[in-house]
């Protein structure tokens, strides 16, 4: 077989109990397709050596949004992001795999797994923070409320989850009712779009066709100030982010900067397919 037909298949424990099913027909499609090597990790430190020790073979993640998320992590942080394509699986109920759909790969076992086979590498920017964190398609700041959990995710599998991301996030506390605004300084490219003299009620920030997208609501102002960008500061007090599925912060200052075309993902080769 070629090279591109060596797969690691990294199973995530959350997809595994949260829908072994959809796992069960993803793995039974790939290892049809492909020479896979089957990994499943209890937890974060066993998925990071399982990527850690791929070799030439071609990382595919069977899981949702906060698994793409740490996967992509791990490898900017190893600076090894732009190496090879990501392949992407998508299991998981309710708003856990948005950012999956956001960036074109089917959501369904089927076809995805035949995407990771059949389909082509998309290079794709990205936003990663002074700190090493990324961001693949939004950033909030604050971060608002908690994404809604996907039905049925009660008992050991919440417990999971949790037990994998506490190292990568903090929980985020209820948001009280109304509108709040908070005291943040916003600066993209060295512009001045706000202070901390105009009390803001939302940040954006999103990664597009070579620039950042940053929109500020203002609470003095009819409509949001926008701009496009290649660096983003954000400082005032104690607060909080949403980068895509993972909350981090507390935090005074952070920068973030696109990197375009820093990784790829394999989607279906027109990027019009989508289940």
């Amino acid at each position: 077989m070629s090279a591109p037909d060596q797969l690691l298949v990294v199973i995530d424990p959350v997809a595994r109990r949260f829908d072994g099913e959809s796992v069960r027909i993803a793995k039974d499609v790939l290892c049809a397709g492909s020479a896979a090597k089957i990994c499943l990790p209890d937890g974060p430190e066993e998925f990071s050596r399982a990527l850690a020790r791929r070799g030439s073979r071609r990382p595919v993640v069977i899981g949702d949004d906060r698994a793409l998320l740490r996967t992509v992590g791990l490898l900017h942080r190893a600076r090894e992001l732009a190496d090879e394509a990501l392949s992407l699986v998508p299991v998981g109920g309710g708003t856990s795999v948005e950012v999956a759909r956001s960036l074109g790969v089917p959501t369904g076992a089927v076809a995805a797994a035949r995407a990771v086979l059949d389909g082509a590498a998309h290079p794709l920017d990205l936003l990663a923070d002074d700190s090493d964190g990324v961001v693949l398609a939004d950033l909030h700041i604050p971060a608002g409320p908690a994404a809604a959990g996907a039905p049925g995710r009660t008992g050991s599998v919440w417990h999971t989850c949790r037990s994998l991301v506490r190292t990568f996030v903090r929980p985020v506390p209820p948001a009280p009712p109304g509108v709040r605004t908070h005291r943040l300084r916003v600066e993209a490219d060295g512009v001045l779009l706000s202070d901390l003299d105009e009390p803001v009620e939302d940040v954006r920030v999103r990664a597009a066709e070579g620039a950042a997208e940053v929109t500020v609501h203002r609470r003095s102002d009819p409509g949001p100030v926008r701009s496009l960008a290649k660096v983003v500061t954000v400082s005032g007090a104690d607060f909080r982010y949403r980068a895509d599925a993972l909350v981090a912060g507390p935090v005074r200052r952070r920068t973030w900067t696109l990197r375009p075309r820093a990784w790829s993902l394999t989607l279906p080769g027109p990027r019009t397919a989508g289940e």
